[in-house]
């Protein structure tokens, strides 16, 4: 043996990480095509909401108008929700036992002898009028359209918590499906030179829009 010389490992060794590191590849190799079986839908979705997102005047429009109407909650419902901890909750749920109300819950107050509620959601808006005396309440009915349903699907504000975690569980999947697919991209040796500038390229691209292009 060469003075200064390390010995190669043995045979056995070396097909046993290559085949730990091949093994590791086809697991990710399948579990990219898993994840991108179920995220396919998800993505395009939140593509296609996205840049309607940024262009809101592509499919600009009159809003349609306000639906009024007027209902009265039954004495024992109205005494009950004055009775509630959280009272203009309560007397919006009292309200949406007579009237289709859109939204969920968003703010009301209760005073002087009048309750003013608002409820907010993707489908629509929705603002009650309430005379806590009579029962009787005024309410005004915003319908959201197609375009504006998908703004607010996209964003999650207003739709509700299942929907906002079910956006969390999107991001986690496409945060897991890119993690792999870079894994796949980098395994390439032969390519992985220009695949780390590709990759140093593209964040430099991104910081410089940032630095320069956004006020």
């Amino acid at each position: 043996m060469t003075a200064g010389r390390v010995p190669p490992p043995p045979a056995k060794a070396r097909a046993s990480g290559g085949n730990a590191r091949g093994e590791f590849y086809r697991q990710c190799r399948r579990w990219h095509g898993y994840l991108s079986a179920v995220a396919f839908l998800a993505l395009i979705f939140f593509s296609v909401t996205g840049i309607l997102l940024n262009h809101p005047d592509w499919f600009a429009g009159e809003p349609p108008a306000p639906e009024r109407s007027t209902a009265v909650i039954p004495r024992e419902a109205l005494a009950s929700a004055m009775r509630a901890p959280d009272v203009p909750r309560a007397l919006a749920d009292a309200v949406g036992q007579q009237a289709g109300l859109r939204g969920a819950f968003a703010s009301g107050e209760a005073q002087d002898g009048t309750a003013i509620i608002r409820m907010e959601g993707a489908t629509g808006t929705s603002d009650v009028t309430i005379d806590l005396d009579t029962g009787r309440a005024e309410v005004s009915i915003e319908k959201a359209d197609a375009v504006t349903i998908l703004h607010e699907l996209h964003r999650g504000a207003k739709s509700g918590v299942v929907w906002r975690a079910l956006i969390d569980g999107v991001a986690v999947l496409v945060l897991v499906l890119s993690a792999i697919g870079y894994i796949l991209f980098l395994s390439l040796q032969s390519r992985l030179k220009t695949n780390l500038i590709l990759t140093g390229t593209s964040l430099l691209v991104l910081v410089g829009a940032f630095l320069i292009f956004v006020p």
